[in-house]
């Protein structure tokens, strides 16, 4: 059982000292306590979210959202034009996420290293640190058969000859409910909220959820203490007290939304104002299929079955390619995600026990015309995503409609129906192709959603054009670390918490050397 401090119940200010304080309990949050914590160092973890446990997993997406998601899962960029699916609660979107996990692919980490001068990313270098996690975390290429919704895809692409492969899920024991966004109400999933979390309390580290990081107070090119605002009772405004925690080093891992946010609103040194540039996304489209047997997408694993056939049939720095996958089915999501309104929406909505749903995940980052977005600060100082649209990812969305629209209809589909505004159900492949060559790639009338955010922060040897090095220290500040995705400096062109759980394992164990002069110990 977890147990922490909450700040909404303070009575007064609250100091806290630590060898270290790692401010986000989510992938690298939650990797780095359990880490520094068995090493002998005194941990404080500070979140923002709420401590919700398995009891309070309802398999209800009104009570979900609300609770365990930014913004009630309505999180979006500035323009309103991409919805983003990020956790916000103890563990953060390993809380919520749906188990898909995959190493860094060779390609990524070949271009990390050929254009951010990160020579030590290689396959061989980051092998045993993925290992280790997926040992930590029990990833297994899931050994059930997969649910209808999966297997459509897998059916669909066989027989275009596609090879579709068998997606790794970090769970134990797993029931096979379908309510992994919402929550595991078994603890099957092997998030950091019943693994390295309460791992690193029984070693001594302290949790404090409920309080919101604010700005560090320097002594020269060192961080002597964080300063935090413990929230209401509503987990979204300030209370009237403060947290302050003093420290040897600091980490953030608040995401690649929230640790670029916590560094510009603390106005650390940032001489070439690299601070959230080159946020990437993945940029996810949707196509939708009617078909003719019950395909109840809500029930069983929500993601078993992927291929990254359009990843590899395109060169890396070429033309955007792109990953299909399927979500999971639930009303909720479903209702915001559908397009039309009224009576129209209604009917779609009606046919939702025979829906079945492939997304294209974007691979961004990795050509000239792909910059990404751009973290800022909202006036109240909340970041915000700005993440503009052009021709060349409107392209690859174009091309992965046709990709999904060719699958569904491959598999037996009635009626395909591509998520843009413009769009109806088609009944046959030709009249699909025909419309998608027509849509115009506007935002907000094409649905953009993603669940992976990643840079912010990036790592790279060159301090004029990185914040971080390759092990995660900060460029300008003796005592600081970013381990989270921001310090990717692409998207990753794959799900991306197994990599944040690999590549963050290998530099919290080197912080964990330096700081104690022993070798950090092994996770089993």
């Amino acid at each position: 059982m977890i147990h922490g401090i909450d700040g909404s119940s303070l009575e007064r200010d609250l100091h806290l000292e630590a060898d270290v304080a790692v401010v986000g309990s989510g992938a690298g949050g939650g990797t780095t306590a359990e880490i520094l914590a068995r090493a002998g160092l005194r941990v404080v973890l500070i979140e923002e979210g709420p401590l919700r446990t398995s009891p309070d997993f309802h398999m209800l997406e009104r009570e979900a959202y609300p609770q365990l998601y930014q913004d009630s899962a309505g999180r979006r960029t500035k323009d309103k034009g991409i919805l983003i699916l990020q956790g916000r609660c103890v563990g953060g979107s390993t809380t919520v996420n749906w188990t898909s996990s995959f190493r860094t692919p060779p390609e990524t980490l070949a271009y990390w290293r050929d254009r951010f001068g990160l020579h030590d990313y290689t396959v061989d270098e980051l092998a045993p640190w993925f290992a280790m996690m997926e040992r930590r975390l029990n990833v297994h290429p899931w050994a059930k058969p997969p649910n209808e919704n999966n297997a459509i895809l897998r059916r669909g692409a066989a027989n275009l000859g596609i090879r579709t492969l068998v997606i790794p899920r970090n769970v134990k024991a797993c029931r096979n409910l379908g309510y992994c966004g919402m929550g595991c109400p078994v603890n099957a999933k092997q998030s950091m909220l019943v693994t390295t979390i309460p791992a690193a309390l029984a070693h001594g580290a302290i949790l404090v959820s409920r309080v919101r990081a604010q700005s560090f107070s320097l002594a020269g090119e060192r961080i002597a203490s964080l300063s935090c605002s413990a929230l209401d009772a509503t987990g979204l405004r300030p209370g009237p007290y403060a947290v302050t925690v003093t420290a040897r080093h600091f980490v953030l891992a608040a995401g690649a939304i929230g640790s670029p946010g916590v560094l510009l609103r603390a106005g650390l040194p940032d001489p070439y104002r690299r601070v959230g540039k080159h946020t990437y996304l993945h940029p996810t489209v949707i196509s939708a299929a009617t078909m003719p047997q019950a395909v109840d997408g809500f029930s069983g694993a929500p993601q078993s079955i992927y291929t990254d056939h359009f990843l590899k049939t395109q060169p890396i720095d070429g033309p955007v390619g792109y990953k299909l996958e399927v979500p999971p089915i639930h009303p909720v999501l479903t209702a915001t995600t559908l397009v039309g309104f009224g009576t129209p929406h209604a009917r779609l909505m009606a046919q939702m026990p025979h829906v079945q749903v492939i997304i294209a995940l974007m691979r961004d980052g990795f050509n000239e015309r792909s910059q990404g977005g751009t973290v800022g600060l909202r006036p109240d100082g909340t970041p915000l995503l700005d993440y503009p649209i052009g021709g060349f990812l409107w392209d690859g969305a174009r091309r992965a409609l046709h990709s999904m629209a060719e699958i569904q209809f491959a598999a037996g589909a009635k009626t395909v129906l591509p998520m843009h505004e413009d769009a109806v159900p088609y009944a046959t492949l030709a009249q699909a192709k025909t419309a998608i060559d027509g849509f115009p790639m506007e935002i907000v009338l094409m649905h953009v959603v993603s669940a992976h955010v990643m840079g912010g922060c990036a790592m790279g040897a060159d301090p004029a054009t990185s914040v971080v090095d390759g092990y995660g220290r900060h460029h300008h500040l003796e005592n600081l670390s970013v381990f989270d995705g921001s310090v990717f400096p692409t998207s990753i062109g794959a799900n991306p918490q197994l990599s944040i759980y690999g590549i963050i394992a290998r530099n919290a164990s080197r912080l964990a050397r330096q700081l104690t002069g022993k070798p950090a110990p092994q996770l089993a």
